[in-house]
């Protein structure tokens, strides 16, 4: 397949070039590589809605302040 990409920055494309040539890879199977990369990277991100909130237990209650006391002093 045959494909033209608008708007690739020169200076950019030529160091992906130069990197593929040094790899002795076409640069096709470059650029398929970086975008694989690139959507795997992009799904695995972690959403602040993924986080759930964590139990430490009654003892954990003020950990913060204990922490800044710590840190900081009183």
């Amino acid at each position: 397949m045959q494909l033209s990409v608008r708007d690739v920055d020169d200076s950019v494309f030529k160091k992906f070039k130069a990197w593929a040539a040094e790899e002795d890879m076409p640069i096709g199977k470059a650029l398929t590589m970086a975008m694989d990369q690139f959507i795997a990277w992009r799904d695995t991100k972690i959403k602040p809605t993924d986080i759930k909130p964590l139990n430490l237990g009654k003892r954990a209650r003020n950990l913060s302040e204990e922490i800044d006391k710590v840190l900081y002093g009183d």
